[in-house]
């Protein structure tokens, strides 16, 4: 239950939905959408027929569900939205990136890519301005040694000179920046081997996994696994040249090559800019587990995906996008990241291909939060289909139909979409559960880690 008193409205809420007759089968969905926050609604039926004799083999109507609905999961990848279906999504980026870090047979990425050069690399954005911080040694340029939850971190020591406009320019072209390195990356390869970029393919192949994140200031950098293939993707050994410290330097070099710069023309009062990676650069060696290094597989894969999970909100920003800036006022939006926001909405009308008003919320970023390169492992889809395929196994199981012949069953469906969302009584115990599975999921893992700690030590 609920660790705060409930208003009136929500209590009673909450006493009616607990108190009804069809409360089990209401839990039962929302344990199904693992607690979501948000779930989609739909109204409907499926029926299911033997195509050779007509018989009825299923028939499912949501006309005696709860509500006369079916409630799913809605799937957002942001924590600050639906952290039970976020949950999920880093779950699924977790095996993504591991799987290319680590091979994954039931996917087709073989454990051989463990020996392939590979590195993390973290690519930061240039400085607009001073800041607070909190550096290894001493205290702030404000002197103050702030605490790590202090609000002032991150923000402006001078706002009056500090260049939001720069800042929110520079998020909304990192994508651009980030197609520039790769592109830089691989002529820094095709250099160290002696060939054309051309001929490089012939060679080796690069690939790649990327999240972006939010600094405290606002700027976003990127985190990515980098590793060199043979030209044939994680299938073929690289040439043997291929050195992890040779990948490094390459990285280093392509990061700070003069051609891997985004250039933004004069408008009006705004100057014509050249945006770069920032100075602090950092390219280390990923570690197979048991190496006795902290940039380990399952450390990156984790590091990963916690952060494909968040966006800007870590900055104090809004979750959706803004309508306009009295909404700053109504959600209590810092100074900063209100300097921000309107810094977008100024530009807009000066670049208006750049569409920064709509991507205000985001601090001007408009790409994606996390890519890949085709052959790096597997994607999100067929990690997705996996999970419905195995479902679809256990409804047939369920309905003794696991050894039907393809194709010799008739689906009809008819579905319609009927809302989303929860009631506020449906909200609190839609949380309790999610809790609860949360909960069950941890202790569960504890479990497990003991247990090979256990097997480790004998």
């Amino acid at each position: 239950m609920p660790d705060t008193l409930l208003d009136p409205t929500t209590l009673g809420d909450l006493l009616r939905v607990a108190s009804a007759p069809d409360y089990a089968r209401w839990e039962d969905q929302i344990r199904r959408t693992g607690g979501c926050s948000d779930p989609i609604h739909l109204t409907g039926w499926t029926l299911h027929k033997d195509k050779t004799t007509g018989e009825t083999l299923h028939h499912y109507t949501t006309a005696n569900e709860p509500g006369g609905r079916l409630r799913l999961a809605c799937g957002n990848r942001r924590a600050s939205r639906c952290p039970s279906c976020a949950w999920t999504y880093a779950g699924d980026t977790y095996h993504l990136i591991r799987a290319g870090l680590a091979g994954d047979d039931r996917r087709d990425i073989p454990a051989t890519v463990r020996d392939h050069p590979r590195v993390f690399a973290t690519l930061t954005a240039p400085s607009f301005g001073p800041v607070h911080n909190r550096p290894d040694h001493g205290t702030c340029r404000c002197g103050t040694r702030h605490t790590p939850d202090s609000p002032e971190l991150g923000t402006a020591l001078d706002p009056t000179t500090y260049d939001y406009a720069g800042a929110v320019l520079f998020n909304n072209h990192a994508g651009q920046l980030w197609q520039r390195f790769t592109t830089r990356l691989r002529r820094e390869l095709a250099t160290r081997a002696g060939v054309s970029r051309r001929e490089l393919p012939d060679r080796l192949r690069v690939s790649y996994g990327k999240v972006a994140e939010f600094q405290k200031r606002g700027a976003v950098h990127f985190h990515a696994v980098i590793r060199i293939d043979g030209p044939d993707g994680p299938n073929t050994p690289p040439p043997s040249w291929a050195t992890v410290d040779l990948l490094a330097d390459a990285v280093q070099a392509a990061a700070a090559h003069s051609y891997t710069s985004v250039s933004v023309p004069a408008a009006a009062d705004q100057p014509a800019r050249t945006f770069r990676w920032g100075t602090q650069l950092d390219v280390r060696p990923v570690k197979a587990f048991g190496d006795g290094g902290d940039i380990t597989e399952q450390a990156v894969a984790s590091y990963v995906a916690k952060y494909a999970t968040k966006a800007a909100e870590s900055t104090g920003t809004l979750d959706r996008r803004v309508g306009e800036l009295s909404e700053l006022d109504r959600h209590g939006v810092p100074d900063h990241t209100r300097h921000l926001i309107t810094a977008c909405r100024d530009l807009d009308p000066l670049y208006p291909e750049r569409r920064l008003w709509a991507w205000a919320h985001m601090l001007g970023f408009r790409g994606h939060f996390s890519s890949k390169s085709r052959r790096y492992s597997t994607t999100l889809g067929a990690l997705r289909q996996a999970r419905a395929d195995y479902r679809a196994a256990q409804e047939h199981a369920a309905f003794g139909r696991e050894d039907a012949e393809p194709g010799t069953v008739l689906v009809l469906a008819d579905w319609q979409y009927a809302g989303h969302g929860h009631t506020p009584g449906e909200s609190v115990l839609a949380a309790t559960i999610a809790r609860g599975l949360q909960l069950n999921r941890e202790t569960a893992r504890e479990a497990l880690r003991d247990q090979l700690t256990e097997e480790r030590d004998h």
